[in-house]
């Protein structure tokens, strides 16, 4: 079985597997990292999304074998410590979360976002796919709003 060497959340990891097998699977299964969620396996809910070199991704579907030298990084390594990012911050002080579950990707796009558009307005946040059964996007775009001054 191949290996495949990438930085995961500020550390270098080796990890041992086939080389179509989907990033998510390779983070969950064989890693150990949870925040990433599994929901639709296709890139549609959008409940795994992370990044790579900085950019949003599904790792759903993203074959282990792209991340070969390459860095990833999940909910678990925007904190810096005990210092969550602003984002983060932000989901806790407008309340977002209900069920949680697509928080991590939710938190994740929301970043993808202010890197790409600072001062994102409402249709810039609309364009952020990730789905939300519990239907909290007011209280997404209004973190998304907040994130957004403290890290303009």
């Amino acid at each position: 079985m191949p290996s495949y060497d990438f930085i995961l959340n500020g550390s270098a990891v080796t990890v041992d597997a086939p080389a179509d097998m989907p990033l998510l699977w390779v983070l969950r299964d064989k890693l150990g990292v949870t925040g990433p969620k599994y929901g639709c396996g296709v890139g549609v809910c959008r409940a795994c999304t992370s990044h790579l070199d900085g950019s949003e991704i599904q790792p759903c579907t993203v074959p282990v074998q792209n991340c070969a030298g390459r860095q990833v990084t999940t909910i678990e390594g925007l904190a810096t410590g005990d210092q969550l990012h602003p984002v983060q911050q932000a989901w806790l002080d407008q309340d977002v979360a209900q069920c949680g579950f697509c928080q991590p990707g939710q938190i994740m796009a929301a970043v993808a976002l202010l890197r790409r558009t600072p001062t994102p307005t409402d249709a810039d946040i609309d364009q952020i796919q990730n789905v939300c059964r519990c239907g909290t996007y007011f209280r997404i775009r209004e973190a998304i709003k907040q994130a957004a001054g403290e890290l303009g």
